[in-house]
């Protein structure tokens, strides 16, 4: 036997796909053979492939006429074969050796970062409307790197040990979860589809996993990874049924031991309330874990530099669309400092090419499906006609052959006007513009404007003022950033996850994260123990 120790990760490289590399050529060969050649999914319990006669159609959100596939849409049949699937493979996953567990996911992220690759960059493209450079980040790099640095993590946690007294060994021994896991994964990320029910797995848990359904063709790909780097059946069951169905067998059953959940913050309020009022028939308390909305900041002081600020607002803003949970879509800007870049920030976002991810001269894509596309566009028109409110860029949308929302910049002098305040989820940035004496001021209406809490950025080359800010704006976001877009978090660097309405700040990509899925047990062992039941006082 030995101490084994996982080789030491660091992140991802990113791939520019230059044109005229190998990288651009070998990708545009997988987007050709993916439009050719659409797939059938089905889902995956206890290690095989189900399928049912209920197909559901994938197109692609940029081109109606484009059909990915089809996947089977399961019912309570299947979603019970799930439970017990996990529930019977956790007999021997949670006492496989740990050093084993890592090994599956060491291999399932160089099977992403090396073979893969391609595949699933061009299946993220072409699913999710993402250009390559947001489906590099995300499809590839973060979720090798999630699966990397969570060994790492995971290695630390079975490393901590406590202190022991002269004649007594005290161990902790890290357990699984005793039941199953839900993990609910949403569509704007392939990273946390793959990571959601991996983390909790690799601690020795077993999960089943519901993505969502405009993350199926993307999801598939991964279960085909995990399963190739050796994943045991019934570790993982990817089940492809509504949410609702879902959740009426699962939440309310005996075994539930933990969830896992990233979407919106009315879903997982309510799966909470669910499992609040059916707290006493669980065998254990689940361990419930979610990342959910934001209306996430940035506040230019009048120190700021004008073109880093232009560029953060652009890239922040309408990267995917808006469709982050990071994504900036609202800005406090200081007087002086809004003079320099109003005409600049207009002139960018009209620049902005919009269209399909096959074309690389794009920065803007389509929005994820239809009901996406109505519901931003409904706060497009509400600026439109609101008083005290301009749109400055955009404000054009187009259904008829793919969701397109053009980038759209509203201005406001209203401090809590509605595109202020709640979360749109689509590529529209409001702008409030403060005089530079009321930067304080504007800190504390930052602060308060907004129920959630998830990322934020100062832009402020005045370093009083950056301190002030990181002071006063110290809950108002989990992932806080000076002088650089709020978004773009990075697995074993900057820890992801936010307070008050976004979720329980587990941190993914951190140790934190791990440890929510161990239930840990205290063993002492005492090589001489007393024999005589007396204590010397009582002499």
């Amino acid at each position: 036997m030995s101490l084994y120790r996982v080789p030491t990760p660091a992140n991802e490289p990113v791939h520019d796909y230059a044109p005229g590399s190998a990288d651009r050529k070998a990708l545009n060969a997988s987007l050709a053979q993916l439009k050719k050649n659409p797939i059938d999914i089905p889902m995956v319990i206890n290690g095989q492939d189900i399928t049912t006669k209920d197909r559901i159609t994938i197109r692609a959100p940029h081109d109606h006429k484009l059909i990915l596939g089809h996947y089977s849409k399961g019912g309570t049949k299947e979603i019970r074969a799930g439970i017990n699937a996990a529930l019977k493979a956790q007999k021997s996953w949670a006492v496989m050796p740990w050093e084993h567990r890592a090994a599956i996911f060491l291999k399932a992220a160089d099977l992403l970062a090396g073979p893969y690759r391609h595949t699933v960059n061009a299946a993220t493209m072409l699913a999710h409307s993402k250009t390559i450079s947001q489906a590099e980040i995300d499809a590839v790099c973060e979720l090798v790197d999630f699966w990397r640095f969570n060994a790492h993590f995971m290695q630390q946690i079975y490393d901590a040990q406590p202190i022991s007294s002269r004649g007594v060994w005290n161990r902790t021994d890290h357990r699984p979860l005793e039941g199953f896991v839900f993990a609910v994964t949403p569509f704007n990320f392939v990273s946390i589809n793959g990571n959601l029910p991996t983390a909790p797995a690799m601690m020795g848990n077993v999960c089943l996993w519901k993505p969502a359904s405009t993350a199926v063709y993307t999801s598939h790909f991964l279960m085909r990874i995990l399963i190739e780097a050796g994943l045991p059946a019934g570790v993982v069951n990817m089940i492809l049924a509504p949410g609702a169905l879902i959740g009426e067998q699962v939440l309310t059953h005996k075994n539930l031991a933990g969830i896992h959940f990233t979407g919106s913050s009315a879903t997982f309020q309510s799966m909470w309330r669910v499992v609040g009022e059916n707290i006493a028939g669980y065998a254990g308390y689940p361990r419930i874990v979610g990342e959910t909305g934001g209306k996430d900041f940035i506040v230019a002081h009048a120190s700021a530099d004008p073109e880093a600020l232009t560029t953060a607002i652009v890239r922040g803003a309408f990267e995917y669309q808006g469709q982050k949970c990071s994504a900036a879509s609202r800005c406090y800007i200081s007087e002086s400092i809004w003079s320099k870049i109003e005409k600049p920030l207009i002139k960018q976002v009209r620049e902005l090419k919009m269209g399909p991810p096959e074309d690389y001269k794009n920065f803007v894509n389509a929005v994820i499906d239809e009901s996406a596309f109505d519901f931003i566009t409904g706060y497009i028109d509400y600026a439109r006609k609101a008083r005290g409110a301009k749109i400055l860029a955009g404000g054009k949308y187009d259904k008829s052959k793919g969701f397109y929302i053009e980038p759209t910049v509203v201005f406001t002098t209203d401090p809590g006007f509605k595109l202020l305040t709640e979360e749109i989820f689509g590529p529209v940035m409001t702008i409030y513009v403060f005089k530079d004496k009321d930067y304080t001021q504007t800190l504390r209406l930052c602060d308060q404007t907004s129920p959630y809490a998830l990322t934020g950025a100062i832009f402020a080359n005045d370093r009083a003022a950056a301190i002030q800010a990181e002071r006063a704006l110290r809950f108002a976001a989990g992932n806080f950033y000076i002088n650089d877009k709020p978004t773009g978090a990075v697995v074993g660097q900057q820890p992801f996850g936010g307070g008050r309405s976004s979720g329980t700040n587990d941190k993914a990509g951190g140790i934190q994260n791990l440890l929510r899925w161990t239930s840990p047990r205290s063993i002492k062992e005492c090589f001489v123990p007393p024999k005589d039941y007396r204590y010397p006082f009582m002499g």
